[in-house]
């Protein structure tokens, strides 16, 4: 080889190593971290042919755990974190208990239509007396759940129940029966009073530093999952439960007519509502806001639909004082339908709960729905995917989540400014990238308030981050963000920022903060940015600065070359390759598993793999071309997948010329 093609081969090498390098962010890892590293899944054996579709999970004063099944069994489960763990039966023949409580050495669990007493008298270790608590009225509908109990401070149980559906539409909630779509507050001694109304699918319920809240997931009237504090007589959005609100015990003062004056009801039980585009809306945020004194709840926190989740299930706050890791004090939130776990930083501003919520944890066998904390500070996992389906592969499962001991670099908190936000990060930021406006996007949008089953995002707009602020220890970043808007969700996404040891990414970079009130105080006393526009290939390097004497500046323009980490690769005779430069005949599959990551499409979708919809690879089986699967992306078609149960939300918030790439490579899947 002459000395002119080597120096060919090796431009050709650096060039292909600057463009994998860029595909993958300025800060590539070839190792990086992951959910693995830090919080580890163990199975948890079990005998086999037990059938354990976990409904409820309690850890006892002993360390002992018990559970319930979806099939009416309750089991003890001695030795929960050893190799041998033993399972004893201790009540059978119940109907689909969905949760488990345990209180002065008696179980309590809610059936389908009571709230159950288990004593066992004898003390040989089995239920032999079943006491009921409290009985509710049943349609027989196979939708009425019925989840907890939950215990407040003066004993009381919480127990929430589930909405039915009609008979041609079921798309529609009803409450058939009393106190369907409410939470009960039940006394030990069977007294009970209606509490709160306004739910859909309560499954997941919560003490949080004894207050009750509950989470829901999307369905019609609730545009996606949440959770939020409940006092007596709230309402919490979904109209059907109003129907027993006339009732002499009811606390809740809200009434239909009131939202039907609002928001049209389109109740055709022939006509499915569908979504419509432009039409006039409301939020239930502008509901509460409107109606003061009816008792309208909006939620604390999103949890955006398909990315944290689609089926909201167990709250559990981390009260192991940091035997968990880094983030004690927060609440975790499972999901059911995409087997995983997120986070929730709450906070409470001028009287309202509000905060962020983050990813957390995915990739557990079955689906969420039940969580406990161990004697050993580590988290107790029980799920089921009947009924729903998840992206967990098992029929059931019962884990284990453990902390390895490792902290992982992600936002800690966000809290809300009044000029913005402040970020905590669990290590230290290396300043530079932190410092720097670009590192930063923040985006808000909101859901409607509707009959249709869940709400695209709407109302998205841009908010420009126009300063920042590190604190000496780098643990705090405050950022200025222009346009903040209450009653909004504001996406956080610090991508540029890294980690001061090792210049690691963020485990997970997106935080959605839910803004019910923007604090009072003061604001950041700093000179501020004003990036330019975003074109297609990023954040234009030049921008103008806003100094202290209100004067526009031009901020020195970047210098040519590409940037990989904190170096500047200048290759004699190569040309700088950019993340858009097209590779004759391929694909650049890794800047579109970027784009695919960054707008949360693989919350839903696989490659290869089934999950919560289609694989992409299913969806080229069907020959679409790459203009129909964009068409698709902003306005999809749920009846072209009638074996899917959730339906996909229209995506026209992305980018367009993100949506046309990710349309061509999925096009190009079928040319394989």
């Amino acid at each position: 080889m002459n000395i002119k093609s080597f120096k060919n081969l090796i431009n050709r090498k650096v060039a292909a190593l600057a463009l994998a390098c860029l595909a993958t962010g300025a800060y590539a890892q070839e190792n990086a971290p992951s959910e693995n590293d830090y919080y580890k899944i163990v199975k948890i054996p079990a005998p086999e042919g037990l059938v354990l579709e976990v409904g409820g999970l309690v850890t006892l004063p002993n360390g002992d755990v018990a559970l319930s099944t979806r099939r009416g069994d309750v089991w003890i489960v001695e030795n929960p974190t050893g190799k041998n763990p033993n399972f004893r039966k201790f009540a059978g023949g119940l109907h689909e208990i969905l949760g488990l409580a345990y209180k002065d050495g008696n179980l309590y669990c809610a059936q389908r239509g009571e709230l159950t007493k288990l004593v066992d008298k004898n003390g040989d270790g089995k239920a032999d007396r079943y006491e009921t608590v409290y009985a509710w009225p049943i349609s027989g509908h196979y939708h009425e759940y019925s989840f907890g109990p939950k215990i407040g401070p003066d004993g009381s149980f919480y127990v929430t129940g589930n909405v039915g559906f009609g008979n041609s539409d079921w798309w529609a909630g009803k409450s058939l029966v009393p106190w369907r779509g409410w939470t009960m507050k039940i006394s030990e001694d069977g007294k009970m009073e209606p509490y709160a109304a306004g739910m859909r699918s309560p499954c997941g319920i919560g003490l949080i530093d004894g207050e009750f809240f509950y989470g829901d997931n999307q369905g019609d009237w609730m545009g996606s999952g949440f959770i939020t504090h409940v006092e007596k007589g709230d309402f919490m959005g979904h109209p059907a439960s109003l129907k027993w609100a006339d009732r002499p015990e009811s606390p809740v003062k809200m009434r239909p007519d009131l939202i039907y004056a609002k928001v049209d009801p389109r109740d055709n039980p022939k006509v499915k509502p569908e979504y419509i585009k432009n039409e006039p809306m409301t939020t239930i945020y502008e509901m509460a806001k409107n109606n003061p004194d009816k008792g309208i709840k909006s939620p604390a926190v999103w949890l955006p639909h398909g990315v944290l989740g689609v089926s909201t299930s167990e709250l559990i706050k981390d009260d192991t004082k940091g035997d968990f890791g880094p983030f004690a004090g927060q609440i975790f939130v499972g999901d059911e339908g995409m087997s995983k776990i997120a986070r929730v930083f709450l906070e409470k501003v001028d009287g309202t709960y509000q905060g962020a919520s983050f990813d957390f944890r995915s990739g557990f066998a079955s689906g969420v729905l039940r969580m406990s904390w161990g004697k050993d500070n580590n988290l107790f996992v029980g799920g089921t995917n009947r009924g729903w389906g998840s992206t967990g592969k098992e029929p059931y499962s019962f884990e284990r989540l453990i902390w390895t001991g490792k902290v992982p670099f992600e936002m800690k908190a966000v809290r809300a400014m009044p000029d913005g936000f402040e970020i905590e990060f669990t290590q230290p930021v290396d300043k530079k990238t932190a410092g720097d406006v670009n590192s930063y996007e923040v985006m808000s949008y909101i859901y409607k308030y509707h009959p249709v089953y869940g709400s695209p995002i709407v109302n998205n707009e841009d908010n420009a981050v126009r300063g920042v602020k590190v604190s000496e220890d780098g643990l705090k970043v405050r950022i200025v963000v222009d346009g903040l808007r209450p009653g909004y969700i504001h996406q956080i996404l610090p991508e540029g920022v890294r980690s001061a040891n090792g210049g690691l990414e963020l485990l997970h970079d997106k935080a959605y903060y839910t803004l019910n009130k923007i604090p009072a105080g003061e604001k950041l006393n700093i000179t501020l940015v004003t990036p330019k526009a975003k074109n297609k290939k990023g954040i234009d390097p030049n921008v103008s600065v806003t100094s202290p004497d209100g004067q526009l500046k031009e901020a020195a323009p970047a210098s040519a070359g590409t940037k990989v980490g904190d170096k500047k690769v200048s290759v004699k005779g190569v040309k700088p390759v950019s993340i858009a430069t097209p590779v004759k005949d391929v694909i650049n599959e890794k800047e579109i598993m970027k784009l695919l990551s960054k707008h949360t499409c693989l919350a839903c979708h696989k490659v290869n793999e089934r999950a919560v919809g289609p694989a992409y690879s299913e969806v080229a089986k069907r020959k679409y071309t790459a203009e129909q699967i964009e068409a698709l992306i902003f306005e999809p078609k749920p009846d072209n997948w009638p074996d899917f149960a959730t339906p996909m939300p229209p995506m026209a918030h992305l980018p367009k010329g993100d949506v046309k790439k990710i349309a061509t490579w999925i096009a190009s899947l079928g040319k394989k």
